[in-house]
């Protein structure tokens, strides 16, 4: 770990449970800690999602984007994580940072960000990864990898040149958080815990420390 990082870790473990008062600066804060020490993806985070029967999905993604608006994500909406959300628009996440022994959880309801911002997001996205949004059918079954290359092939010649347009199923998700938790490790399992609530995405936050 080096200096900066020492010294961020040692502003934090000092001071943030007991002075933030807005989840979203401390949020930033400790993902941009997390960039600093995370080998891998410090913008991954585990997406639930809850089927018609209240069966719960669990899956590996990376945010894209937070403000105080919320957390944002993009998917395929006819997967099976899309279709959920789609139906029960209710999604909780969670951060996990090893190298700082920290976690956030956050539970509220997800709606669609608008067709420019997805535009913007997906034309941002590499070349193959775009022609990859309309070769795989995501979430359905495949006969094989050969299925899958072939459709590859035929969308990059579809689109060999010029702009590949967004397919109308993709697209993106801001969750709206109604909790925020904060989680650090401490000695002994005496962590710190805090949680931030509200009732709706519009009222202001309450912050309540919690037993670990």
């Amino acid at each position: 770990m080096n200096g900066d990082i020492q010294n961020l870790e040692e502003k934090f473990t000092n001071s943030y449970s007991e002075s933030a008062e807005v989840p979203f600066q401390l949020f930033g804060e400790w993902l941009a800690l997390a960039e600093k020490s995370e080998p891998n993806d410090p913008n991954a985070m585990s997406v639930a999602t809850v089927d018609e029967n209240g069966m719960p999905n669990v899956r590996m993604l990376l945010l894209k984007g937070y403000s105080p608006q919320g957390f944002v994500f993009y998917t395929n909406f006819e997967s099976t994580k899309g279709i959920e959300i789609s139906k029960q628009p209710k999604v909780a996440l969670c951060f996990h940072w090893k190298s700082l022994r920290r976690q956030v959880r956050v539970r509220g309801n997800v709606v669609r960000v608008t067709e420019d911002q997805a535009d913007e997001y997906y034309s941002s996205r590499p070349r193959k990864s775009r022609i990859g949004a309309w070769a795989s059918k995501q979430s359905r079954p495949l006969e094989s990898r050969f299925a899958l290359e072939k459709e590859v092939a035929k969308y990059a010649a579809k689109y060999a040149v010029g702009d590949i347009p967004r397919p109308e199923y993709w697209s993106g998700c801001t969750l709206q958080p109604l909790e925020i938790e904060f989680w650090h490790d401490r000695a002994f399992r005496l962590h710190d815990r805090f949680v931030f609530k509200r009732e709706t995405a519009q009222d202001d936050w309450d912050k309540v420390r919690l037993y670990p």
